[in-house]
């Protein structure tokens, strides 16, 4: 029996690419391991095909360089057999267009930048075809992304708290604000499809961050069910209180045996209206990547872990998105009560 199954992709991808901007005659390496799914690379290559580029299909042993499960984490550590294979990273290079198939993709890799730097354009791609199909971008999001970073560019302070005892503030002073709007249209630039968010990197930031139930802890997609407290100090958790959801928290840094697991990385609020809270019951984990969870309009999501602004690799990467949480910057509510301000 035929597989089919690509067909029903083949036009989510083609417009994908479309807002990528791909143009006749760009070469495009469509980058997967073992694996990844046949169907998104037979959709990503026709679709490359059928816009007139130049198209490679690329498949590259497995293997993460994290000490963990590296199946849709987050944590982007990328693939050693890419990390340790100039001639790999030269055909990606090379590339206009390289459409990431990978599970973890190269997200908090270093070599991911040295390939961007050649101004090569990624996308990454690792969710469920609903997933992808529900929350396939439009042009108009780049403005609203857009629009938010300026703001924190243009701020000194971020405050976020809720009815469930929330109260951070974070200092973006060389916070390094940036936005993820589920396609890569610019030379040398990195996105995810879906995605619509905007986020940034502070080196600072103290209060308390309260869990409530119904808040998403990646990579564990689990809800939270007891509410968890954590002190930060200068950016770093210094205590973790409350139920089951605490201790899983805990013992997770605890064993990553990590210097920067507890330091918090980027943070910001999700843009993307399609995204649904409740989708990350839906599936199985190793089904999807959970940028529903990540993104979903009027979360406050933050992380630990790697942070490229201050030099720091971790594999300790743990997303957390929050509902119900008031962001205001320099005084500016963007989110209030988990709704987001904007028209």
């Amino acid at each position: 029996m035929f597989d089919l199954s690509s067909v029903d992709l083949l036009g989510a991808f083609t417009r994908e690419l479309e807002l990528c901007k791909l143009e006749k005659g760009e070469h495009v390496v469509v980058l997967a391991e073992p694996g990844s799914r046949g169907d998104y690379v037979a959709a990503a290559f026709g679709a490359a095909k059928s816009l007139g580029a130049h198209v490679i299909s690329a498949t590259v042993p497995g293997g993460s360089a994290a000490p963990m499960d590296s199946t849709h984490t987050g944590a982007g550590p990328g693939l050693t057999s890419v990390l340790d294979d100039t001639a790999a990273q030269d055909l990606l290079k090379s590339a206009d267009l390289v459409v990431d198939l990978t599970q973890e993709g190269f997200i908090h890799a270093p070599v991911q930048q040295e390939i961007l730097r050649t101004g090569t354009r990624i996308i990454f791609v690792c969710d469920a075809p609903d997933v992808l199909i529900r929350n396939l971008p439009q042009a108009s999001d780049k403005e609203r992304v857009l629009e938010a970073s300026g703001l924190l560019k243009r701020s000194e302070i971020m405050r976020v708290t809720s009815a469930a005892g929330t109260d951070l503030t974070v200092q973006l002073k060389g916070s390094h604000p940036e936005f993820q709007v589920g396609f890569a249209d610019d030379p040398g630039r990195w996105d995810h499809w879906p995605s619509t968010m905007v986020l940034c990197w502070p080196e600072f930031s103290d209060g308390r961050l309260v869990l409530a139930e119904g808040d998403i802890l990646l990579p564990f997609k689990e809800y939270v069910r007891d509410p968890v407290t954590l002190d930060i100090a200068d950016g770093h958790i210094e205590k973790i209180s409350g139920g089951a959801e605490a201790k899983l928290l805990d013992s997770f840094f605890e064993d990553c045996d990590d210097q920067w697991g507890r330091s918090l990385s980027h943070m910001g609020w999700g843009l993307m209206k399609t995204a649904d809270w409740f989708a990350t019951a839906l599936y199985g984990k190793g089904e999807l990547m959970g940028m529903d969870a990540r993104a979903f309009a009027g979360n406050f999501l933050w992380s630990t872990g790697p942070h490229p602004v201050l030099g720091r690799e971790s594999y300790a990467h743990v997303d957390i998105a929050m509902r119900g949480c008031t962001v205001s910057v320099d005084g500016t509510d963007v989110v209030v009560d988990g709704k987001l301000t904007e028209r």
